[in-house]
């Protein structure tokens, strides 16, 4: 028996050695492929666009200015001033967007920084406090003539979202039937009880990174019971940016963004008072910032494989919270994809460009090698997006948003009195299943379901029967 155990002990550690050897090695080749390709990018968008788009490598000021806003960097934080009729608003973006060191300089200065952290721990603990008594508000209000002022130096005049597409996002039908409507609002996928029914609460799906409305549709909706549907009115979105929703060009899709757009989608339209929140991975940061904006109005909590990582005192939140999510290794094969999404605008441009822009011909092949019997639902919501929309939500809700949840989990414990349940996969490579029990630390009340052998997304693909049950169980209890 010890034999085993301590042969098991040295295949998992050459593992890791070969791991971290192997994912060394890969990422500094994706280091200088990224590097190369942002030239590569800047030369075909001016020969095709006639523009010479700036990126991220460069710098913060260049990248952000050239989009008609003005960046504003103060006591570590970062925002960008956008102009709205006669209000400034302080668009709260994450420095992840433009400070991403390579691997190889981080390596070379892991051991220097942790010998500084150390010697500064207590000093940057400080900081941060006056930091955050030094907040500045997230709007404010100025002369409409100082706005046209403004307006004319950062860009000749208020900016309105480009329905047209850039040449390496889709141009299809499905992708941008959003540009065709004059309504600047989410694609909403409404079933369940109807305004001549006795309706008691409504329900909101918010779904998670890469992904659409369809995640809920395809699995859920068909399985809640009749009564279930005769009393609560389901709303599934498309968050901005993904599936049918607009993907507007300059878009930050920032927090702010995402949950008004959701207001003016669901709340506003539907008359929505009360509600449920169901809500996956990413869509989890949506829920708890929504459940924080509408505190008397939610009535009961569901949240799957939810993203919190608490912060270690010293550390940067957004730069720590991008690291959990995408380590930069080559296995498991999902933190791989995650680091190539979070760490190489271009590369990941690159990505989508060729299975976004041509989601069309894998859906064909996906159905021609399986002879029309695997529902493309999954593929459709991977592929209908584009890159800016997922390259800013990735950086601007998960890494931006990791200091904000630390608020928003207080407030859902002290002020909200709805249940809180909390559901993941054992197996979950992405979102380990310690930060569903990070999350019950901050709310006790919460209740957490491990279900064993059940990943990020079999937590609701293959049990969606149950599961349909389950929410139904929990929505009855929360009345």
């Amino acid at each position: 028996m010890a034999v085993m155990h301590k042969t098991k002990s040295i295949l998992t550690l050459t593992g890791r050695v070969v791991n971290e050897v192997v994912s060394f090695i890969v990422f500094s080749v994706l280091d200088l492929l990224d590097f190369l390709l942002c030239y590569t990018y800047k030369s075909i968008d001016f020969f095709i666009e006639a523009e010479w788009k700036p990126c991220y490598c460069s710098s913060a000021k260049e990248a952000i200015t050239s989009s008609g806003k003005i960046l504003v960097s103060e006591q570590g934080e970062s925002k960008i001033v956008s102009i709205t009729s006669s209000i400034l608003q302080l668009e709260e973006i994450s420095d992840t967007l433009y400070t991403r060191p390579s691997l190889a300089s981080e390596v070379s200065k892991s051991t220097v920084n942790e010998l500084k952290r150390l010697k500064k721990e207590s000093t940057l603990v400080q900081s941060s406090e006056k930091m955050r008594k030094g907040t500045v508000r997230s709007t404010f209000t100025i002369n409409s003539t100082i706005v046209e002022m403004l307006q004319g130096k950062i860009g000749g005049g208020q900016q309105s979202h480009d329905p047209i597409p850039r040449w390496s996002d889709c141009d299809c039908k499905t992708c941008n039937s959003w540009a065709s409507s004059c309504k600047d609002t989410l694609f909403v996928r409404a079933d369940g009880a109807t305004e001549n029914q006795v309706q008691e609460e409504d329900v909101l799906f918010i779904h998670g990174f890469i992904s659409s409305s369809a995640f809920w549709t395809e699995t859920l909706f068909p399985n809640f019971s009749k009564s279930a549907k005769s009393i609560y009115r389901l709303f599934a979105v498309d968050l901005l940016g993904f599936g049918r929703s607009p993907k507007p060009n300059d878009s930050l899709y920032t927090l702010r963004e995402h949950i008004e757009m959701i207001e003016r989608s669901v709340l506003e339209p539907y008359k929505v008072k009360s509600f449920h929140i169901v809500a996956h991975s990413l869509g989890c940061i949506l829920a708890l910032a929504l459940a924080v904006k509408h505190p008397g109005s939610v009535k009961s909590l569901t949240l799957l494989a939810p993203p919190y990582f608490p912060v270690p005192k010293g550390e940067q939140a957004t730069q720590y919270v991008m690291r959990r999510v995408a380590p930069r290794r080559v296995w498991p094969l999902i933190a791989f994809g995650a680091s190539i999404a979070c760490w190489y605008e271009h590369v990941s441009r690159t990505v989508c460009l060729l299975i976004c822009k041509n989601h069309r011909l894998w859906e064909f092949l996906t159905k021609l090698i399986t002879r029309n019997r695997m529902r493309t639902y999954l593929i459709d919501g991977f592929c209908c997006h584009t890159h800016n929309a997922a390259w800013h939500t990735m950086h601007n809700i998960i890494c931006g948003a990791a200091a904000k949840i630390e608020e928003y989990l207080e407030v859902v414990q002290n002020q909200l009195k709805c249940d809180v349940t909390i559901f993941h996969g054992r197996d979950d490579e992405l979102i380990p299943v310690e930060c569903s029990y990070n999350v019950q630390s901050r709310i006790p009340r919460a209740h957490v379901k491990v279900f064993e052998n059940k990943d990020h997304i079999t937590i609701v693909v293959g049990r969606q029967k149950a599961f349909a049950r389950e929410l139904e169980e929990i929505w009855e209890k929360s009345e």
